[in-house]
């Protein structure tokens, strides 16, 4: 029976390996590195891989993706680092950022809550959270994790964890959908959300 070479099977292979990625996407994705990009392409699409691996790092204040050890929401004077938004991931920042609205900073946990995917409190940036917390900046805590249950059980676990210390304790209004991610909703949506959040009891 026919085969493709093993070097194009080696990078259907590799392909299929990342999340999303099925057998036909694969195929498709590698028949066009095939026949569409030329050696230069290909080299600086592998420089731009080695060059995430190599040169981003993670904040050391809030946990942010960045090419320093702090990135560059941490190092802005502007912003008001009295008021820590905490999310789920890095991307959730940009999703907020692009409102332009908010003026505070932000934690990173890297994740939520999942005991299903066995994810529990202590796999998080919760600790770093907590010393950010104890330095006595900070004035206001908007959890807004998603609107799923394990953002949901993530938070309260947060509350619980804050409930020791003198600051204020909000969570994002959802005017989104629950279940909804935050990095899928639109701005405006995102944008009351942060409008409406409301002390967290």
């Amino acid at each position: 029976m026919y085969k493709y070479p093993q070097s194009i099977l080696n990078l259907i292979n590799s392909f299929a390996s990342l999340p999303g990625v099925g057998n036909k996407t694969a195929e498709r994705y590698a028949f066009y590195v095939l026949n569409n990009l030329n050696i230069e392409d290909i080299d600086e699409f592998v420089t731009n891989l080695k060059n995430v691996k190599e040169n981003i790092k993670h904040c050391k204040i809030c946990g942010n993706l960045s090419e320093d050890d702090i990135c560059d929401i941490c190092k802005d004077s502007k912003r008001d680092h009295s008021i820590v938004m905490v999310v789920e991931n890095e991307r959730d920042v940009l999703s907020l950022e692009k409102l332009d609205e908010y003026k505070g900073v932000y934690h990173i946990l890297g994740g939520a809550i999942t005991f299903s995917k066995g994810i529990s409190a202590a796999d998080l940036n919760i600790d770093s959270l907590i010393n950010r917390v104890k330095e006595g900046q900070i004035k206001e805590i908007i959890l807004a994790t998603n609107a799923t249950l394990e953002g949901e059980t993530t938070a309260r676990y947060l509350k619980e964890l804050l409930n020791d210390y003198e600051i204020k304790i909000s969570r994002i209004a959802y005017g989104l959908p629950v279940g909804q991610d935050l990095v899928y909703a639109d701005q405006m949506t995102l944008l009351k959300a942060l409008e409406g959040r409301r002390e967290y009891k």
